[in-house]
């Protein structure tokens, strides 16, 4: 099943009680962190000040079983954040659920874009 237009998007936010939840902010935080291997540079990204990005961070390492997120102190060569197995798990499944939902939501987006002016 193909997957809606770029123009749309269903944006999943998934909440497992009232202090645990993982939406598009942080899944796009730690793909930052993937790809940057900064805390500090997906942040930026982001447009992000680094204390939010570390207050969500802390919130994931919290959250899950095992951290999502390493990191390694500043020093001359700088500190740097990277996704752990974990986080890497934790990731590829939020963006396997909004694939998901917005394949199944297709005929629906289609039909309201369809109602727009």
């Amino acid at each position: 099943m193909a997957k809606p237009s770029p123009r749309e998007q269903i944006r999943l936010r998934v909440t497992f009680s009232p202090d645990v939840a993982l939406g598009p902010g942080k899944a796009d935080l730690l793909e930052g962190i993937r790809d940057t291997g900064s805390i500090s540079a997906a942040g930026r990204r982001m447009k992000m000040s680094y204390r939010r990005a570390w207050e969500l961070i802390d919130a994931m390492n919290r959250s899950f079983k095992q951290p999502v997120v390493s990191t390694s102190k500043g020093g001359s060569g700088g500190g740097g954040g990277e996704l752990t197995a974990m986080g890497e798990d934790v990731l590829e499944l939020y963006r396997r659920m909004q694939d998901a939902c917005a394949c199944a939501a297709r005929d629906e987006l289609a039909a309201l874009r369809r109602r727009l002016r």
